[in-house]
């Protein structure tokens, strides 16, 4: 049976989660040249991944960001791996729907904040998951994810069960719906996705093949009715589609 959200109130803001909500599974990029970056977000793309984090880690990520968002309006496009202040502001100019870090500082967290951007801030145990909320980031980054498990991220949830949680690492198509049981709001999806290794060997078929299987899996878990999650009153239900899908995607 589906899981039904509350209707939201007209008069509220936009959620700043509603792209990451809707778009359920972000491609986590890293790739050895910005070339190899534009190929690999085409691939997913066609494959129905539109979610993309450019990390740092790929050369001149700010300039890459920009031309995804030019080629691929249709994306939510986002940089991760970010460390400091400059690439926060960088990646902002650049276009990004969303800024990614793997870790938390304050300085680093009210930089990310100071642009106006959906934050997710990396945290994995109980008290970095509470200093992250407590320096007002819109989501927390569980990673890496990998190390506990869907069971890790149930566990999370019990003392946080309104703090959007983000597993990144140890994700797959074959575990989606795990994930998404144990409560994630969306997840991060790096070598069982967009696999570093299959980019630099310009096997885009692959990427294409792997962003469908997931795809698929986001479907599945929507149609069951499992809900991403803490409830959102701010993300209004879309007709269109199932109602734990989420609202159009925040740019």
């Amino acid at each position: 049976m589906t899981t039904q959200q509350p209707p939201a109130d007209p008069a509220a803001p936009p959620s700043p989660l509603a792209g990451l909500r809707r778009a359920g599974v972000v491609a986590v990029l890293r790739a050895p040249t910005p070339d190899g970056a534009l190929a690999a977000v085409a691939a997913l793309v066609q494959g129905g991944v539109t979610g993309i984090e450019i990390t740092y880690s790929t050369p001149d990520a700010p300039a890459v960001i920009a031309e995804v968002c030019a080629r691929h309006p249709e994306a939510l496009v986002g940089a991760g791996t970010v460390l400091t202040p400059a690439q926060a502001a960088a990646a902002a100019d650049a276009g990004s729907a969303f800024l990614v870090s793997p870790g938390t500082t304050p300085e680093l967290a009210a930089a990310m904040l100071d642009t106006g951007l959906p934050v997710l801030s990396g945290a994995l145990t109980p008290s970095e998951v509470m200093t992250a909320s407590a320096l007002g980031v819109h989501a927390v980054k569980v990673f890496p994810a990998s190390l506990g498990g869907p069971g890790y991220l149930r566990a999370l949830r019990g003392p946080f069960p309104d703090v959007p949680l983000v597993p990144t690492g140890g994700v797959s198509a074959g575990n989606l719906e795990e994930w998404f049981g144990a409560g994630a709001l969306a997840v991060g999806a790096g070598g069982e996705l967009a696999s570093a290794a299959h980019i630099a060997a310009g096997r885009w078929d692959s990427l294409t093949v792997r962003a469908r299987a997931f795809a698929a899996a986001l479907a599945k878990v929507r149609g069951s009715g499992t809900a991403p999650g803490p409830a959102d009153p701010a993300v209004p239900a879309d007709p269109a589609e199932p109602a734990d899908s989420g609202t159009e995607a925040v740019r």
